[in-house]
């Protein structure tokens, strides 16, 4: 296959790194001289004669159904658009050169009246930890494992591309879906940086964050950079990155969604999910996902999550306030101001209860007294997944961790310039999985706990539960259980404010239904106006002198 190589970003077939410098160069000089607008009216924003900014993923079926755009069209649409906005966003790594071609043969389906679905023709961004057997690299934003050959597509993109999706392209992330150091987790900025795609910029402000890790395909469905995007969470990465950029984000129940290609922390918490615009393009995305293992195994299963999309669907039920997270110095962002999100959650609760939801204070539990036992269970489990993933690939010598945490201190300056590798170096000295004891402790007690928490406040009655944003990631991850992030309002900063929905077990559908009804209420989708300046990154000095790799505090609020 052929590959590019490591130092060029490959933005399209025939866009050259010179090239892309150069646009880079003159986007920078349009927002030095205060021409941010112009630059957006420049990005493109029609195909076709069509204009297809914030447009759904039935309307776009629409278009293409009635002839208004070609998939090839609205392919090379979100591709200027990409080459218009990278520049200064930073969403996405490389683009799959076959994607017109595909897009093209797409089209020639439908001309013959063959429809494969919902999905036919429709472009996608996939986190670059989703294994993709093209052009494309899939190396979780790391140069260590630049060039090496995966096996096969991951599970999830051959259903994609079944479904006759189209992989527009790798958006970025927080390398190694930041579990490689703690001052990615503790300093806001660095969360979406990687070394192939840069440090991720929140398209709302651009002095906040872009959380992480699946930072790039939030801020890829926010800036309407490809119809929707496809995201990874162990706890936080899906939810986080779609609150601060106002778009809708399900991390599904552990199980529903396969594994298989993906790069790991820990198969015990990983899950692949949808990123959209909608709760409609999420429930979308979720039927095509769906790709039962372990415990969902032998449980039956919507085959389309589209007919929970209910605008009446909150009428009688019973909403939980998960009481500790409103309290936001008890596990907030600990982004100053942050803590004004919490006065849009209130309000969208009051929206609920005026569509005929009953809301009660609930407590699913005490986060920190088992997001310790959680961490230690995740440093056991990455430091074996993550071998176990290396020997399915090919034209690497990366073969273990030692080798990754070897390749970082040997390319420090390209690696490590904003954080270190203390997760790394601390996983190394974790092995044992999965028969050491205190392995098992860690794991059962931290799963039993989280499941517990969520279970009795289910178990009385409640429908599902909510927090503000940034908050309760680890509760529904650490259970396996779905957590859904919708957007609630946009501050008078510009930041958005977002809100969890989580519940028990395969409860995907009436999470899906109630999201769905408060979006429909809310209405609070705004496009991106790319507020704020951009904040550099201080240098870590992790390559000047002698690294102290002393065991990390444990992070506040996780997020890869």
């Amino acid at each position: 296959m052929n590959k590019q190589s490591p130092n060029r970003l490959d933005l399209s077939h025939t866009t050259t790194r010179r090239k892309f410098i150069g646009t880079t160069a003159l986007s920078s000089a349009a927002l030095l001289s205060g021409g941010l607008t112009s630059l957006i009216q420049r990005s493109a924003s029609a195909a076709g004669g069509f204009d297809f900014i914030e447009k759904s993923i039935p309307e776009l079926q629409d278009a293409m159904a009635s002839g208004q755009i070609t998939s090839r069209e609205l392919t090379h649409g979100y591709i200027r658009r990409i080459q218009s906005l990278n520049p200064l966003l930073h969403s996405v790594i490389e683009l799959n050169p076959n994607a017109i071609a595909i897009a093209a043969g797409l089209d020639n389906e439908r001309r013959r009246g063959q429809v494969r679905g919902p999905l036919h023709g429709i472009p996608l961004l996939v986190k670059d930890n989703v294994a993709t057997d093209d052009q494309m690299q899939t190396t979780a934003g790391s140069l260590a494992i630049y060039g090496n050959h995966v096996p096969g597509d991951a599970v999830i993109i051959e259903q994609l591309r079944a479904a006759g999706a189209i992989i527009l392209g790798k958006s970025n992330l927080g390398e190694w879906a930041n579990f490689r150091d703690d001052e990615a987790e503790t300093y806001p900025l660095a969360v979406g940086w990687s070394a192939r795609g840069d440090d991720t910029k929140n398209a709302y402000d651009l002095s906040y964050t872009s959380w992480g890790s699946s930072s790039g395909s939030a801020n890829g469905a926010a800036a309407n950079l490809c119809a929707a995007a496809i995201g990874t969470e162990t706890d936080g990465s899906i939810t986080g990155p779609s609150a601060v950029e106002n778009i809708v984000g399900l991390k599904p129940t552990l199980g529903l969604v396969s594994q298989d290609g993906i790069i790991p922390i820990a198969h015990e918490q990983d899950t692949a999910g949808p990123m959209a615009r909608s709760v409609t393009d999420v429930a979308i995305l979720l039927g095509v996902l769906q790709s039962p293992f372990g415990e969902v195994l032998g449980h039956q299963l919507p085959s389309d999550y589209a007919q929970f999309l209910d605008p009446n669907a909150l009428d009688g039920v019973v909403i939980g306030r998960d009481v500790r997270f409103f309290d936001y110095s008890y596990y907030g962002s600990g982004i100053p101001g942050d803590e004004l999100t919490v006065a849009f959650a209130e309000n969208a609760l009051s929206v609920m209860e005026s569509l005929g939801a009953t809301v009660v204070d609930v407590d699913t539990g005490d986060v920190f007294a088992y997001n310790g036992d959680e961490f230690t269970a995740l440093l056991y489990e990455f430091r074996a997944q993550i071998a176990d993933y290396l020997a399915t690939l090919t034209h690497t010598e990366m073969h273990t961790l030692a080798d990754l945490i070897a390749f970082n201190d040997a390319h420090c300056p390209q690696e490590m310039p904003y954080y270190d590798q203390d997760v790394f170096l601390l996983s190394d000295q974790f092995p044992g999985y999965p028969n050491d004891p205190a392995y098992i402790a860690a794991r059962t007690h931290a799963r039993t706990a989280a499941r517990s928490g969520i279970d009795s406040v289910i178990n009385s009655g409640v429908d599902a539960i909510v927090a503000p944003h940034l908050t309760n990631s680890t509760g529904p991850a650490v259970a396996g259980y779905p957590n859904l992030s919708i957007p609630v309002g946009i501050r008078d900063n510009g930041r958005p404010a977002g809100m969890l929905m989580y519940s028990t077990f395969l409860h995907e559908p009436q999470l899906i239904g109630f999201g769905y009804a408060l979006e429909q209420a809310l209405n609070v989708r705004q496009q991106p106006q790319f507020l704020g300046s951009i904040i550099p990154i201080p240098n870590g000095g992790f390559c000047t002198g002698h690294h102290n790799h002393g065991q990390p505090h444990l992070p506040h609020g996780k997020i890869f």
